[in-house]
């Protein structure tokens, strides 16, 4: 989502408000098959590109590939989410598509640029493959803009955006120990999908986090495979419940809810993966973990408008710091709440250094 990469998922739902006749989205949905954001001074940077009506054709497209259900009502959709509600706000176009292997990322990279899109915005780095369309003579007139995870080459045709998953990940375990130390439990669960350093670093930050508040609590990860498929996750979330889990973190995409519903069921806190989802219900969340690509998206589009959005830079957004990425229990008990923003306020001020306490404790 990550890193968040794959995840990012997931994630608030924007409301969508028309504005005019030129307001219209073009979308394709996620079986259609078509043929960091810092302000800076112009929006082509080295690339000589200038937004948002980048290719000068009088209109503004904004091009959406996303490696996700765009319909998950989480990480994926958030991304989606945020360009068409923006879009609706300027009068742009807005053409998406979901669902897309990373396999036939570059493929559809080269059909979006083919659409004349002013802009096009992966909806998290596992679509990297896409990237060398950026270089090709079909996308000389689009600008990009692209999640970080792990490594992706910084090129003067892109814009990169990311976090820190260390902060996000160890305050959502910090958020849960204080949570598992209140009702003396000591055992969490952590179901994600593939097995990949993102993944393995998110597991690992969660623990830490959690140890800071108990130091003897052990956490059970289960990598699925997939994260998309409600099956594996219902899987997954059994068995840990059958090993008396009693928090259980589902860091998937798609088979969020699935997961979530059952460890409702089971009587086990859940977490979010990215999305603040308090109000939900269906499954009831109690930690909300906020690191949204559809917040981060939303403020590149408005340096975008601004042509402001420089290619070749990287925005880097920081916990305790910016709006997001950050943490929020969904109902606060004690002092739960005046614990999490102090650690919150500490990784902000660099008195607390999250790669260390990862190391240290995870």
């Amino acid at each position: 989502m990550t890193s968040h990469s794959m995840l990012r998922r997931r994630v608030a739902a924007v409301g969508l408000a028309l504005a005019g006749a030129l307001a219209l989205s073009a979308c394709a949905d996620n079986a259609a098959t078509a043929p960091k954001a810092t302000p800076g001074a112009s929006g082509g940077s080295g690339s000589g590109l200038k937004g948002p009506d980048v290719n000068g054709d009088g209109k503004v497209v904004i091009g959406v590939l996303s490696p996700g259900d765009i319909n998950d009502r989480g990480y994926y959709q958030s991304f989606v989410d945020s360009a068409d509600a923006f879009a609706k706000e300027k009068g742009w176009t807005v053409v998406k598509r979901g669902s897309v292997p990373p396999s036939d990322a570059l493929t559809a990279a080269r059909a979006l640029c083919q659409q004349q899109v002013d802009l096009v915005a992966l909806g998290a780095s596992e679509l990297k493959t896409a990237i060398p369309a950026s270089e090709e003579p079909v996308c000389a007139r689009s600008a990009w803009y692209v999640p970080m995870q792990g490594n992706i080459d910084q090129t003067p045709r892109i814009v990169l955006s990311t976090d820190d998953p260390n902060q996000s990940m160890l305050v959502a375990g910090y958020a849960a120990g204080l949570k598992m130390k209140a009702a003396g439990h000591t055992k969490a669960g952590f179901i994600t999908g593939l097995k990949a350093d993102f993944s393995v670093a998110a597991s690992t930050a969660f623990l830490a986090g959690i140890r800071e508040v108990v130091p003897k609590a052990t956490l059970t990860t289960t990598y699925t495979g997939d994260f998309n498929d409600s099956a594996k996750a219902k899987e997954a979330t059994q068995a840990q419940l059958s090993q008396g889990v009693k928090v259980i973190y589902p860091y998937l995409g798609g088979a969020t809810d699935a997961s979530a519903n059952l460890a409702n069921a089971g009587g086990a806190l859940t977490l979010t993966p990215g999305t603040d989802r308090c109000d939900s219900n269906s499954p009831k969340f109690d930690i909300s973990v906020l690191f949204s690509p559809g917040d981060y998206f939303r403020a590149a589009l408005q340096e975008f408008a601004k042509d402001n959005l420089k290619m070749g830079t990287t925005r880097v957004w920081q916990l305790g710091v910016d709006p997001y990425p950050t943490v929020k229990i969904c109902h606060g008990q004690g002092d739960e709440d005046q614990q999490l923003a102090s650690f919150i306020k500490k990784i902000g001020n660099k008195e607390i250094d999250p790669a260390a306490e990862v190391k240290r404790l995870g």
